[in-house]
């Protein structure tokens, strides 16, 4: 048997000198010898159909090696959820309705050149007629089908689920009280550290390879596969080092193109690589961003304070392509009741086709849109009852044995009542509406309280007023699933090789989990070496290569430190059994399958959605200037059941890190789409929390409560304390001011418009 004892320890990670010092190499950073670059044109239309292309001028240019376009591809579509987006928009492709751009971020062409430089002129100059299609990029508009962007779907609603449990009628006879919401969700930029870049070769096997930042080295294997018209196993990708992903490159941003660029150049005879570097402004036209949500919802109660009754409409905004939208809908349709017994639902959920930026996958993936809407219900059903927030909670929270709104029960182990209680004790909580100070005393919660000081202000140049400053305190919490939902084919692969004699001296772990900065491979490391039973300097992690591992899935969904830590032990016990039987060296290999999910039922969305949850609750204290509304978080609580802390300073930063992106989304990230196109794509304007801007202090509680099914007991969690932020803290703003604010961001000029109205 592997090891059952974890050593917890906040062990160095295993990149950390290589980033310091600059010495790692991201895939911007790669120049190999006699390296070609590549230029993308983007067809900079929200709906348009290519009528001619010219690039007679471009291939003119000195330096320039090849141009590729619509007809250079063997196979002209991809897609993660459904292959419907051409790789290349344009003329003599065999796919139909290749030629027409639903979105300003499609791609047309690509330009190889010596330079960059002459890539990028060349580009300029190739010559394009379009003829204008209607622009569809209202939601609501969308849905009514008069302009269909995807003929072959036949819809511009590109999926839905429904929730049916109960008997609404009795649920809305018990209520004592109702509290209806209609809540507006906007976009998000991920704004990872390195915008995509990538290398294209063909390798010393003759495969072509890929190395490019990702989330999923064998999706990413499959696709380029797919669209070149090759085997999975003449197409090779490697991670290098990832200067963040939070969802963002599950998608394809250069995977094909690159893949593409090699294997045409080799067949030309042309044995070069081509990298591909994309400035910050392509980076935020030409990826997927957060969905934009519209929920509108209706929460039923006694005067006790149960909930008796919840319906809800959510409207997700998938974009021009589908992208990860049907999941990211899943997910929000199943958490807009929140982590909550409710007898009677009544939920329908749509994802819709616009010509907007495509929605996909994002820290918490359909999970903050959800969240937002019921614990805004929530806060507002307690105000609304005379009742403390979490108390009200406490009443209604799922429990070991409780059914979700889809009528199966919690996975064991769930712990939200403890995270809640936890959570509110170490914040000071004070259930009559009160709080307590630094020194202990009650502080008083008016929203006239005047608090806070002079030299308070979200302007640093300017100074706030003290009599213009209000504090306010919010609650909220919320669960997560951890790993793949809905019946998707959730494994992950580990292999593990032991050396030496009589003792084991060398332990290699070969493994495809992406690193994305959130440590993943620290922790690979730390849980082989436990697994194994021996000393950390031991282990070597091989890892992110599709040469040398197998599929272990995406770094997403909460999922890798669960998934990879039962492969990993059970890839262990195989290779010990080996040592034991005298094999030199012993190899273990595991194809790790959790317990199975199930999909939504049709008509009623009866099934068992996850296997696993995180389990989180947030307080969220604030200084609200009423004259500028600005509005400044002075202290964070949050308590995550982490079920084992493996490393407990990578959790701590996964907790800030989620923290400060979900502050930008609540307050700052205010990205601006009109007619299909960003009018924004620059950090000059699309602003994102800086140092000055986060919260004072965040207060890191760690729980461990083990789950019974995870490694060592371990839970995912690297999501969850983002999803609660946003309602903890518009509830504070309540707090603080006696208004709510239903819609984000919660910029100075909306929170100043919204006071003034009342």
């Amino acid at each position: 048997m592997t090891n059952d004892k974890f050593p917890t320890q906040s062990v160095h990670r295993i990149d950390a000198v290589g980033k310091v010092t600059g010495a790692t190499l991201y895939p911007g950073d790669i120049t190999p010898p006699n390296l070609l670059h590549g230029k993308v044109l983007f067809s900079q239309q929200a709906h348009a159909r290519m009528v001619a292309i010219d690039t007679s001028r471009a291939e003119a240019v000195p330096g320039v090696v090849a141009i590729l376009t619509a007809k250079d591809v063997p196979v002209n579509e991809y897609g993660l959820i459904m292959p419907d987006q051409p790789v290349l928009i344009g003329l003599g492709s065999s796919k139909p309705h290749s030629d027409v751009s639903r979105w300003e971020g499609d791609q047309v062409a690509i330009i190889i050149a010596e330079t960059e430089l002459a890539a990028g002129r060349a580009r300029d100059l190739i010559e394009i007629e379009w003829e204008p299609l209607p622009v569809v990029a209202d939601l609501f508009t969308a849905m009514q089908d008069e302009v269909i962007l995807h003929p072959w779907h036949g819809s511009n609603i590109l999926h839905e689920y429904h929730i049916r449990k109960g008997n609404m009628p009795v649920g809305w006879a018990a209520a004592d009280v109702v509290v209806e919401g209609e809540y507006r969700l906007p976009h998000q930029e991920h704004a990872f550290l390195q915008p995509e870049a990538g290398v294209g070769y063909v390798d010393e096997n003759g495969r072509i390879t890929v190395e490019i930042a990702g989330q999923w080295t064998h999706e990413d294997q499959e696709q380029v596969a797919h669209a070149l018209g090759l085997p999975t196993d003449q197409v090779r990708i490697i991670y290098p080092a990832i200067g963040g992903a939070f969802g963002g490159r599950e998608d394809m941003s250069l995977q094909i193109v690159l893949g593409l660029a090699a294997l045409r150049l080799h067949e030309r005879g042309i044995e070069r690589p081509v990298r591909i570097i994309w400035s910050r402004e392509e980076s935020i036209i030409g990826h997927c961003k957060r969905h934009p949500a519209y929920v509108q919802t209706k929460w039923g109660a006694t005067l006790e304070g149960k909930i008796t009754a919840v319906s809800a409409k959510l409207i997700l905004d998938s974009g021009a392509y589908a992208y990860t939208s049907t999941k990211v809908l899943g997910n929000a349709n199943l958490m807009v009741t929140g982590p909550y017994e409710i007898p009677n639902a009544h939920v329908d959920s749509f994802a819709v086709t616009t010509n907007n930026v495509p929605g996909g996958a994002f820290r918490g993936f359909g999970g903050p849109q959800g969240a937002f809407a019921a614990e805004s219900q929530m806060n507002k059903l307690a105000e609304v009852l005379g009742m403390d927030p979490v108390e009200l909670r406490l009443k209604n929270v799922l429990r070991e044995g409780s059914h979700m709104t889809v009528q199966s029960q919690v996975p064991a182990g769930i712990s939200l009542d403890q995270v809640i209680e936890r959570c509110a004790a170490e914040a000071g909580w004070v259930t009559d509406g009160g709080r307590k100070t630094e020194d202990g005393a009650a502080g008083d919660n008016s929203p006239s309280s005047v608090l806070g000081p002079p030299s308070f202000s979200g302007v640093r140049s300017l100074a706030g007023r003290a009599e213009s400053l209000r504090r306010g305190r919010g609650f909220a919490c919320s669960f997560k699933n951890i790993g793949f939902s809905f019946g998707f084919p959730e494994r992950c692969e580990a292999t593990i090789e032991l050396f030496g004699g009589a003792e084991i001296e060398k332990v290699i772990l070969y493994h495809a989990g992406a690193d994305v900065g959130q440590g993943a491979h620290t922790v690979f490391k730390q849980m082989a070496a436990a697994a194994v039973g021996v000393a950390l300097d031991k282990v070597t992690v091989e890892a992110s290569d599709t040469a040398s591992s197998g599929d272990s899935g995406s770094a997403s969904a909460s999922r890798m430190t669960w998934m990879a830590g039962n492969a990993i032990r059970g890839a262990a016990e195989k290779a010990l059994d080996a040592w034991r039987a005298e094999e030199r060296p012993a190899r273990g290999h595991v194809r790790f399958t959790p317990p199975p999910t199930t999909m939504y039922d049709a008509e009623t969305g009866a099934c068992v959605p996850n296997f696993a949850y995180g389990y989180v609750a947030e307080v969220v204290d604030v200084l609200v200037d009423v004259e500028t509304g600005h509005i400044h978080v002075t202290d964070v609580w949050c308590a995550n059941d982490v079920g084992q802390a493996l490393n407990p300073n990578l959790i701590e930063g996964q907790i800030e890190g989620a923290v400060v992106q979900a502050h930008g989304y609540a307050l700052m990230e205010d990205l601006r789409v009109e007619n299909g196109r960003i009018t924004n794509p620059y950090l000059s304007q699309y602003l994102i929390p800086g140092v000055s801007d986060v919260p004072t202090r965040v207060h890191s509680i760690i729980m461990e409560i083990p789950d019974p099914l995870g490694p060592w007991g371990a839970r995912g969690m690297a999501e969850m304390p983002f999803l609660p932020l946003a309602p903890a803290l518009v509830a504070a703003v309540h707090d603080a001011t006696g208004v709510w604010f239903d819609q984000l961001p919660l910029t100075p000029a909306r929170v100043v418009a919204k006071l003034r109205e009342t």
